[in-house]
């Protein structure tokens, strides 16, 4: 567990607390022992806290409903998972005899659970500053990495746009030119048969995407109203 703490550059006053942080339920009963799950609670409501903060710190571009939506991208289980293993935090758990056997220290709900309670001992023993650090290591990486990679899709904003009046879009290839390892397609969008956008791309999805964004600025400079 040491080597845990190394790797965070996290210190625990009682580590007897760290322990059940990394002690499942199957583990506590055959040893009559407290799991973490009380902790997981904790780290919960720590790591909605510690990522709310720091996604309203560094992206001001971000408004309520992208931040409670980015917020909640980046406690989901899967994205807990993704801290866990990053630390090899199944390695330190303390299972019963059935769940080792049955690969309980792979088990996504299992890891996720399990980041919950460590971050919920850490914070109840020293505090947020070294949650701090735990997140500067496992947590903010991702959120940038993900950030970086964020692909804009136009055409599901303006199908959201439309579709509460009822109105159609269609998509057009109106041009389709150069050999077969190279081609361009011409793409206009339609809304109820009018022009709205043409896209030009190396692949259909891609002319689509550019022909939406075009008919998003146009109803965003004329301010159009449905």
């Amino acid at each position: 567990m040491q080597k845990l703490l190394e790797f965070f550059n996290v210190t625990m006053n009682d580590e007897a607390l760290l322990e059940t942080a990394l002690t499942h339920s199957s583990y506590a009963n055959e040893h009559h022992t407290e799991s973490n799950e009380r902790l997981e609670f904790i780290g919960d409501a720590v790591l909605d806290l510690v990522v709310g903060k720091y996604l309203y710190d560094t992206h001001k571009e971000y408004r309520e409903g992208e931040l409670t939506k980015r917020r909640a991208r980046y406690v989901c289980e899967s994205a807990l998972v993704d801290y866990a293993k990053a630390c090899d935090l199944g390695v330190y758990l303390r299972l019963g005899h059935g769940e080792e056997k049955t690969g309980g220290r792979e088990r996504s709900a299992l890891l996720a659970d399990a980041f919950e309670a460590f971050v919920g001992a850490v914070f109840l023993d020293q505090g947020l500053n070294d949650v701090e650090n735990i997140a500067k290591r496992v947590v903010y990486p991702l959120i940038e990495q993900d950030r970086s990679n964020d692909f804009t899709d136009y055409k599901s904003h303006l199908q959201e746009l439309v579709q509460s009046d009822k109105r159609s879009l269609e998509y057009r290839i109106v041009d389709e030119t150069g050999p077969s390892h190279n081609k361009t397609f011409v793409t206009r969008v339609y809304m109820d048969d009018i022009l709205m956008g043409e896209g030009v791309g190396h692949n259909k999805k891609e002319a689509e995407q550019n022909a939406a964004a075009i008919a998003l600025k146009k109803l965003a400079k004329k301010s159009v109203k449905f």
